[in-house]
């Protein structure tokens, strides 16, 4: 029964935190009272806290997190400032009156801001105060409306640049340069942040494209579900232009000094937050209040992001200390399937968990255990990476416990029905169970841009 006392503390830490305790304070709590019940019966080192203040530094002084509150910066500001609410109006007005074409703004637009907050909550909230009421004023079919808003939500999991795959590319990396240690390979090959946002272009922009198809054939099938974007006012293409540009020029050289190596993630989301703080300055849609609203929303999100990371360090620790990391890979190497059975439980328990947990949690508790062992058996770390970021999204809108229905639920009038929104979002995860599946028959669909760009 000793051995297993790691599982004990990853159930405990789940049931906790379906009670509602804050995540970071679960974490950090969970593995003291662990510690401590081991310590004093000899089954646990107290010794190996000597090593959580160093681990803790190194979490403060990570040069790629300094990422992570400049890019929610970016994203708050694009937000806050009602530029991404601009931006929506325009894009609908550009795709004209036509079938469908609120759809494919919500689309796009949804994927833009995704990538610049990458908080799925966020990106749900937002998207459904700012579309929903138009697409319902249009005659949207409701199923379609909510279920196009949820899965364009859940798109900061997989298109770059966004905080999700900033923390998953810190953690892959890490458990990459484990695996090769535990090889034997003392000078480990690294992969980046950058890595990550490379082999997410292909897969992201294949599954941005099936959302739009999707929507093109049910509106060219039934009329009456996505009718003709009605635009009460006379705007010209010059216009539309203009107040497209200087966001989608904004996303473009975040993303295009990164992949052309002329900046890091970091140096690029301080141009993007800078760029966003200017873009609202010119437009004369930024003031004091709203500057400072701005301010409190990023200082909030990063605050929470680094407490969950600190007490996941812990939880890891002692995590580790009990043995956890050698009985995970016993369970693995006996599994029926070989690697792709391992993958498969791991995927499964990944998707479980997302029904429990944030991207957050699972990235800084789940995938420092599972990844150094799965990296082990070969598997290509960047695929990896992207499969866990797709899982993830899959997970989020799955009924009945995915987080993006219960944030739109919120936010959605009281006569959308519950099951509208579940029926809304059940082709948006056939597609994106496809990918996974596409991914998976053809792993070249993730490595093969890294592979030309970094060679």
């Amino acid at each position: 029964m000793i051995e297993f006392i790691p599982l004990f503390m990853f159930l405990v830490i789940c049931l906790v935190l379906m009670m509602g305790y804050p995540v970071a304070f679960s974490l950090a709590g969970t593995a003291l009272i662990f510690a401590f019940i081991g310590a004093a019966s000899n089954l646990f080192d107290a010794a190996l806290f000597g090593a959580l203040p160093s681990r803790m530094f190194g979490v403060m002084t990570n040069v790629t997190l300094i990422a992570v509150p400049l890019f929610v910066f970016m994203g708050v500001m694009l937000e806050k400032s009602r530029l991404a609410e601009d931006l929506l109006n325009n894009m609908a007005a550009l795709f004209g009156k036509r079938r469908g074409g609120l759809g494919y703004a919500v689309v796009i637009v949804g994927m833009l801001l995704a990538a610049s907050t990458g908080i799925v909550g966020a990106t749900v909230v937002t998207m459904g105060l700012m579309s929903l009421p138009t697409m319902l004023k249009h005659k949207y079919n409701p199923a379609l409306a909510t279920g196009t808003i949820c899965a364009t939500g859940t798109l900061g999991q997989i298109i770059p640049p966004s905080i999700a795959l900033v923390l998953l590319g810190d953690i892959l990396s890490t458990a990459y340069q484990q695996a090769q240690i535990n090889q034997g390979i003392f000078s480990p090959k690294t992969i980046s942040v950058g890595d990550l946002f490379v082999g997410a272009l292909v897969p992201g922009m294949i599954l941005v494209s099936l959302y739009l198809l999707y929507i093109f054939i049910y509106s060219w099938l039934k009329p009456d579900v996505a009718p003709a974007y009605q635009n009460d006012d006379d705007i010209s293409a010059i216009q539309i232009i203009t107040h497209l540009l200087p966001p989608l020029a904004l996303i473009f050289l975040v993303l295009g000094s990164i992949l052309a190596g002329a900046a890091t993630p970091t140096e690029a989301a301080a141009v993007g937050a800078l760029g966003a703080t200017v873009i609202a300055l010119v437009k004369r849609q930024l003031n004091f209040t709203r500057l400072q609203q701005v301010i409190r929303e990023t200082l909030k999100i990063t605050s929470m992001i680094f407490m969950i990371l600190l007490g996941a360090t812990l939880f890891s620790l002692v995590f580790r200390g009990y043995g956890g990391d050698e009985l995970v890979q016993s369970l693995f190497a006996d599994m029926p399937g070989g690697k792709m059975g391992a993958l498969l439980v791991v995927m499964l328990v990944i998707f479980l968990l997302g029904f429990i947990l944030d991207f957050i949690e699972i990235t800084f508790v789940v995938v420092p255990i599972v990844g150094p062992i799965l990296l082990a058996m070969g598997f290509d770390p960047i695929w990896l990476g992207i499969m866990i970021a797709v899982n993830l999204q899959t997970s989020f809108l799955t009924p009945p416990f995915g987080f993006a229905l219960f944030y739109l639920r919120g936010v959605a009038p009281m006569e959308i029905a519950t099951s509208t929104i579940y029926r809304g979002v059940a082709p948006f995860i056939l597609i994106q169970l496809f990918l996974l599946l596409l991914m998976t028959l053809w792993p070249s669909i993730v490595t093969w841009l890294p592979e030309k760009i970094y060679n």
